[in-house]
Formats: C-alpha cells, structure tokens, sequence
C-alpha cells in the first residue's frame, strides 16, 4: 500500500469526520430544545457517550503497546545515548520556548480583551467546594511520579510519561546486547508497531460516529445558548488560540519551509478528532501516523511525541492563563504585572505534571489560583463551558506536538521527503531495519 493509496482514504474519513462534527451540533440543538430540562439533557446525552466512551477506550487501548514499540525501537536504532540527549535537548528547547509563548498569549488576551468584567452572572461563594483535587500538585510528587514502580502498572493506566521513561531504559540495554539477541527483539517491536497500526486503522473508522455522538452529548446538554452568556471568554479565548497557531506555524515555516502546508494538511484529520472529543489520546495514534506520512523518522516520532504530551500543551498553558485572569476579573481582584509574571512560572512547573489528571487544566488553575489570593471557588464559573474550552485547547495542544516533533526531525536530518509510509509499505511504520544493516 502506497502513500497514492493511503491519501484519498484519509481524505474521506476527514470529510465523514467533518460531517459527523456538523449532524452532531444540530441533532443536540434539537435534542437539547426538546429536553423538558437539564436533568432529562442529561439523560439524552448519556445515550451518546455510550458511543464516545466506547471509542476512546479502544484508543487507549492501542496507546501503550504502541508508544513501547516505537520508543524501544528508536533508541535502539539512535545506538548511543549523545543521540538521544541531542534529540531530548532540542525538544525541550522548543516545549519550553512554546511554554512561554502560550502563557504569555493567554496573559496579554485576558488583559486585552477583559473576559471577566462585568460578567452579569451570579458569583460562586469564595469558599465553595469545585470538587478538584489540588493538593498533589507540586514539583516533588511530579518528579517522583514520572518513574514508574511498575510498568504493567503504568502500562495500564496508559501513564505515557512513566512509559516512556521505561522505555528509555529498555531501550539502551537493548542496545547495548549483542546483535544476536537484540536484533529479533528489535524486530519484534518493529512487528508490534506496524500490528498496531492496523489496529488503528480499524478503530478509526468509528471515527465518524464517535465524533458525531461527543458533540451531539455536549449540544444537548449546554444548548447553543451558553455561547451568548460567557460570549466574550469563548470569543477572547478562541482569538488567543488563532495568534498561538498563527505563531506556531510561522516557526514550523521557518524550519521546514513549505512542506508545512502539506504537513498541516496532513495533521487535519487527528485535529478534528481531538477537537469533537476533547481527548488528545484519541489523536495520538492517527498523529503518529501522519508524521510518518510527512517523512518523520519513527525512532524521533515514537520519542518526541510522547515526551510533548508531558510537557507541551501550548493549548492548556493559554488557557489556564486565561481562566486564572478570568476569575480574578470576575471578582474585581487587581493583579500588578509582577504578580501575573511569577504566576506565569508558577504555572509552567505544576503544568508539567498533569497529563492523564482528569480536567487538568482547571486542576492546575485551582491549585495555582489561592498563591496569589485568587478564590479557587471562581473554577466554578468555567466548569459548565468547560467542554467547549477544552476543545479548542485540545485541539492546539495536537498541532503543537505535530509541529514540534517535525521540527525536531528536520533539526536531526531524520525527515524524508517521500514519507515513510512509501519506504516501508504500510501508513504510520517506517522500520529501523536499515539503521540494523547499516550499524552491521
């Protein structure tokens, strides 16, 4: 199967995502017209996260065996540890850099466009309960969280970054075998990979469906209506959003030049899933495959972009600045300059540690809210339009990645121009076999 195969299938599991993306936003409409109240909204919509439940959970299913494989056979394949430092260094350079960049959008949108001020919706009592659990939060627990004491378990509980890191490990002394028993291991995984790809390509012709029933549950619940009382927060936030891709992809420009429309193109298909339902797992394994698509080489895939889950979420980062400043705006409490910059480094080290937190963003923004006398109660005031948020900054946090393990890529010379789906016969499993021949 070639990439003149691949391409027109992929086209038209894009275009019935997009329709499925549209029948849902009416068929909740109506539903949600219909419903006598909120609680019968609720029931509705039930009936169709049946449908997106069933969906993601086979997309997790595929992230742990596929995640292993692919970061197993890279560093395998990279042969030294200088290599792996080089490509961990320059992602890092990047998720850092892109860190910065997107709190320091969603800081300059809030205090731009005043989302909170003068909201005439009643305020949540300062000492009311959110029900999130922040007290974890802290730099000490992540460190120590990100070392796995057991891989079934991280494995399990699809802990990307405990996975990884084991990974790592297995990697190097994979490499450091003899051939003779490293290279049917490696052999093996590259097998894994190219079966879970398969598996995806199956689980992602429900792909339709899953989208159609995510946004038909959240129309029925919210209504349209809700865009017209938080109007100015959805409309600031979303305009925060289109400078932060405006800025990402004129950096992806200036490192891969042209080839970035393709690759924007290519990355369409794993956006609009991430957007419908709101999960950034969902989209993991259809990236993968279309960096390959792009000519990324799988070992920089398989270890860049499980690391970007950690610690790049350009689309969290801007709107926990955002829902920070919108609480304080909400109740006319004044924050200096100073006070907005230090909650600005605040949030860049809790951030890193809340991928796989349930609504981890709003978790950051209630651990991070009570340091500089913002009510964490005022959580409360976005968790209703939570869903609609969490779209878009899913959404930038997939484009982030997929950018920035292209850039990583074309920095270590390991992207092709033909795409590794040509090279290796299938979408998604380009295979580390010549780096074998060639080290033989």
């Amino acid at each position: 199967m070639t990439h003149a195969d691949t391409a027109p299938r992929s086209g038209r599991l894009t275009l019935y995502t997009g329709i499925g993306l549209a029948l849902g936003i009416l068929v909740g409409a109506v539903l949600h017209g219909q419903a006598a109240g909120p609680e019968e909204a609720k029931a509705l919509a039930s009936n169709f996260t049946i449908v997106t439940d069933i969906f993601l959970r086979l997309i997790k299913m595929i992230i742990a065996p596929l995640v292993f494989a692919t970061i197993v056979a890279g560093i395998a394949s990279f042969g030294d540890a200088r290599s792996v430092g080089r490509v961990a260094a320059l992602a890092m350079g990047w998720f850092v850099t892109a860190s910065v960049v997107s709190l320091s959008l969603g800081l300059i949108a809030a205090n731009l466009f005043q989302p909170g001020a003068g909201l005439n919706l009643p305020l949540p009592d300062a000492g009311a309960q959110t029900g999130l659990k922040a007290a974890s939060l802290n730099l000490r627990d992540f460190i120590t969280h990100v070392f796995p004491t057991s891989i079934v378990s991280a494995m399990a509980t699809n802990e990307v970054l405990q996975i990884l890191v084991f990974s790592v490990f297995f990697g190097f002394g994979l490499s450091a075998i003899e051939r003779r028993y490293s290279e049917p291991m490696i052999l093996l995984l590259e097998g894994l990979a190219r079966v879970m790809f398969k598996v995806t390509d199956a689980v992602m012709k429900l792909a339709p469906l899953a989208v159609f029933a995510a946004m038909a549950a959240v129309v029925t619940v919210q209504g349209l209506g809700v865009l017209a009382d938080y109007g100015r927060f959805i409309a600031s936030f979303y305009a925060g959003l289109s400078a932060l891709w405006l800025l990402l992809i004129a950096a992806g420009f200036m490192i891969l030049g042209r080839p970035v429309v393709r690759l924007l193109r290519l990355l369409r298909a794993p956006m609009i899933l991430a957007f419908s339902t709101a999960s950034s797992e969902s989209a993991f394994p259809r990236t993968v495959e279309m960096l390959s698509r792009f000519g990324v080489s799988p070992r920089v895939t398989g270890f860049v972009l499980p690391l970007g889950y950690s610690f790049n979420l350009d689309g969290s980062m801007m709107y926990q600045a955002m829902a920070s400043l919108f609480i304080a705006q909400a109740y006319g409490i004044h924050m200096g300059f100073a006070e907005q910059a230090t909650m600005l480094l605040v949030m860049m080290v809790t951030s890193k540690g809340i991928a796989g937190v349930p609504r981890a963003s709003l978790v950051v923004v209630a651990a991070t809210a009570p340091m500089f006398g913002l009510p964490a109660a005022g959580i409360l005031l976005i968790m209703g339009i939570d869903q609609i948020l969490d779209m878009g900054r899913t959404v930038t946090n997939v484009l982030g990645n997929g950018l920035a393990t292209a850039a990583v890529a074309k920095w270590q010379g390991e992207i092709s121009e033909t795409g590794e789906d040509e090279a290796a016969g299938i979408p998604g499993a380009g295979s580390t076999a010549p780096a074998l021949k060639k080290a033989a």
